[in-house]
């Protein structure tokens, strides 16, 4: 039995949220396409958004994308 005040295993599904400003616009997204929705609304190349994504499904921390007109575009955990 695990104990009580055990954390929450991460769980690596994929999966992503993109947040701009305090809005979230997509939740529980593929990685490839909100990859796609950062890059477009940052005027930056996918790929490297595409692993920030990777890196945010695996370790649960939100990650900065760039700061827009419209406030951080940030990659979360779903």
């Amino acid at each position: 039995m695990a104990p009580a005040n055990a954390a929450p295993t991460q769980v690596q599904d994929g999966l992503v949220n993109v947040a701009v400003g305090d809005v979230t616009i997509l939740q529980d997204v593929n990685i490839g396409v909100a990859a796609q929705v950062a890059a477009n609304v940052c005027g930056v190349k996918v790929g490297p958004v595409a692993v920030l994504g990777r890196a945010v499904d695996r370790s649960g921390t939100t990650t900065l994308v760039c700061d827009s007109a419209q406030g951080p575009v940030r990659l979360i955990q779903n």
